[in-house]
């Protein structure tokens, strides 16, 4: 049993955050599918025979607070609950279906192992990039809905808009009508970006690039890694090598081309990240159709990394609230932006 729209409240009073009505009205919503899904009672059975909703997909702008609310009312679940970024999720599916390329119900079996370990999924900042991944979706949240597995969703984009554009997206709408049949979705409706508003005196964010931002980059890099040991770590992902050849102890420097103009992909950042508590990235530069390949690595990344809370030093060309992106990416990337505000200003303790 939870209340979860009293813990909202508490929350709020407690860091002084705004009560703000529709995010109200969101937690009582919450409370309503944690008691139809989770509560064991005549009340709930009978609930649930006449709403099979067991997923739960929040929309709505960069920083309204999607992210705050889900992670909280996932911290007040007792029962089985597994939260991963949707690519770590993605990789882990087809990790399991390498390894047992022999079982012709390899999708199947991911699905009951997964059943053993969790009641709740939660994806955060959900969205499908992947050709691959859009093509075997349909099939796969089928099965998890199915095998009575909830998932909680937050998302910039609303279920309709997934994969708008993307390649072969006829093979995709299976999983739509998946969703939606499945899912209660929801809006968050809020004008204000709450993480740029709360950190707009980021000083870890430094333009444009010239030797006074050089200096400071510099400063800060040796501050950070005085008493530490420098090395290099050898990543290994699928045959693939990538060395981190600045790397102290856990914070690892890199020129920006180093990680965005390669052929790297999430699983490299996400095995960057296991072994980094923070990171310094030089020379971002301003992003447009000729680098959108880059910018798109570049999401991928700072999704990773936020979802770890990894901190950062930015050495950029342009300002953050200037910097441009590529028609194709202009919705994604405005989630991006708004994450470097926090990225570049939550605390981080020498030690």
């Amino acid at each position: 049993m939870i209340h979860f729209k009293r813990s909202f409240i508490e929350l709020c009073k407690k860091n002084n955050f705004e009560i703000n009505q529709s995010q109200l009205e969101i937690s009582e919503l919450l409370d309503k599918f944690y008691n139809t899904n989770f509560k064991q009672s005549l009340f709930s059975k009978i609930l649930k025979t006449k709403n099979n909703k067991i997923g739960f997909y929040l929309t709505g702008d960069v920083g309204v607070g999607k992210t705050m609310i889900l992670n909280l009312f996932f911290d007040e679940i007792k029962e089985k609950k597994l939260r991963l970024h949707f690519n770590e999720f993605m990789i882990n599916f087809h990790d399991f279906i390498f390894q047992n390329k022999n079982d012709e119900n390899g999708l199947v079996s991911f699905v009951k192992n997964l059943k053993k370990k969790t009641d709740l999924l939660y994806f955060d900042e959900f969205q499908v990039t992947n050709i691959v991944d859009a093509m075997i979706l349909g099939r796969l949240f089928e099965k998890i809905f199915s095998e009575n597995i909830k998932v909680i969703f937050t998302s910039n984009t609303k279920i309709d808009d997934l994969y708008k554009d993307g390649l072969q997206r006829e093979q995709f709408l299976p999983f739509i009508k998946i969703l939606m049949k499945n899912c209660l979705e929801i809006n968050l409706k809020i004008e204000e970006d709450y993480r740029s508003l709360n950190n707009s005196e980021h000083d870890r964010f430094l333009f444009p690039l010239n030797q006074s931002t050089n200096f400071l980059f510099n400063k800060y890099l040796r501050k950070f890694t005085k008493y530490k040991k420098k090395s290099s770590k050898k990543i290994f992902v699928k045959g693939r090598k990538f060395e981190i050849t600045d790397f102290y102890e856990g914070i690892a420097k890199f020129e920006f081309e180093e990680l965005c103009k390669r052929s790297l992909g999430s699983e490299d950042y996400i095995n960057i990240e296991t072994i980094c508590n923070f990171i310094f990235i030089k020379n971002l530069p301003n992003f447009r159709e000729n680098n959108s390949d880059q910018q798109q690595r570049f999401i991928t990344l700072i999704d990773i990394l936020y979802e770890k809370q990894i901190p950062l030093m930015i050495s950029s060309e342009v300002d953050l609230k200037f910097i441009q992106s590529s028609p194709s990416l202009k919705d994604q990337f405005k989630r991006t932006i708004s994450r470097l505000y926090e990225l570049t200003s939550i605390d981080y303790n020498l030690q």
